[in-house]
């Protein structure tokens, strides 16, 4: 991906693929020509990757910069724009602080420009996107802050979402209240969303940080409880993503090689992945392991994904 010499260490970006294109989003980044140097920037900078030419250009940047926000690509019938939504400045290097932001914006591939929507209802970041028939939905996230002891600041999570109608004229928020009871989590986990089979509504479900699958319900909105992860992994990030009607959930098979791995040159192509898959019809589980072509291991935490058609 093209790189400027001024910045380094880009974080909470997002991805999102229209036909064979890769489109790489904003994130948080830190640029040696600013003041602190310290502080993390948003970045509007898009990029988009075709895979037939196996090239990057640069494309037109948001209008305004962003990162940890809410995205969906829309190709339906043809379609080819990408929705983004609320973030900020957070970068992965720090646990709190940054920026908030509720703006959202619709890039046109054709037009390669994009174009100011109706603001989020209010600020919110690190949320999710994705959508359901012609909505554009957002939930979780964070937006006000609080301090613990007065020092510590910790984010006060959302436990609602909203929803924006994309008909024409119309491209309205609407909320759809609290998802979570009072007393119940409130941050979301990494969400996947397996396209709609046959007219059914698409199934939106999210991988917690104990490796328990949830499975939201667009008519209550509700999440509830749909598998746990057969094999848990010594690791801390994973991997979720869906791809053809399953849900795919990857981690690094053997962590405590990690270092070994890194010195020896017999490992070039980095630690085996574990790939475990869910079915959501059968309800069933299968797994295989492969190697990853990087040298590096994968960090689930920083990593981006995101399932392209070809």
């Amino acid at each position: 991906m093209p790189c400027s010499p001024h910045t380094y260490s880009l974080s909470n970006f997002l991805a999102a693929a229209l036909g064979p294109h890769l489109y790489v989003l904003g994130g948080s980044l830190f640029d040696a020509r600013s003041f602190p140097l310290d502080r993390p920037l948003p970045s509007s900078a898009a990029f988009r990757f075709d895979f037939a030419s196996l090239s990057w250009t640069k494309v037109a940047p948001m209008i305004s910069p962003r990162g940890s926000f809410a995205c969906a690509a829309d190709s339906h019938c043809g379609r080819g724009r990408i929705l983004v939504a609320g973030g900020g400045s957070r970068h992965a290097m720090f646990g709190a602080a940054g920026t908030r932001m509720s703006s959202a914006e619709l890039y046109d591939a054709g037009r390669d420009e994009w174009v100011a929507l109706e603001g989020l209802p209010r600020f919110r970041a690190g949320c999710v996107g994705f959508l359901v028939g012609e909505e554009f939905w957002v939930m979780g996230g964070y937006g006000d802050a609080r301090t613990v002891s007065g020092v510590f600041p910790v984010d006060e999570y959302y436990r609602d979402g909203v929803v924006m109608e994309l008909r024409d004229g119309f491209w309205k928020w609407r909320d759809i209240g609290d998802m979570w009871g009072e007393g119940e989590r409130r941050r979301l986990g990494t969400v996947a969303v397996v396209d709609a089979q046959r007219g059914d509504p698409p199934g939106i479900f999210m991988l917690d940080e104990r490796c328990d699958i949830y499975r939201y319900n667009i008519s209550s909105n509700l999440w509830s409880m749909e598998s746990s992860v057969p094999r848990k992994s010594h690791s801390d990030s994973f991997g979720f993503v869906a791809l053809n009607g399953e849900l795919h959930v990857m981690s690094l098979l053997n962590t405590a090689c990690m270092t070994d791995a890194r010195k020896s040159r017999q490992h070039k192509r980095g630690l085996p992945l574990l790939i475990q898959i869910y079915d959501p019809i059968r309800r069933k589980w299968r797994s295989l392991t492969t190697r990853p072509p990087f040298s590096d291991p994968l960090d689930f935490k920083t990593a981006v994904m995101c399932t392209v058609r070809l």
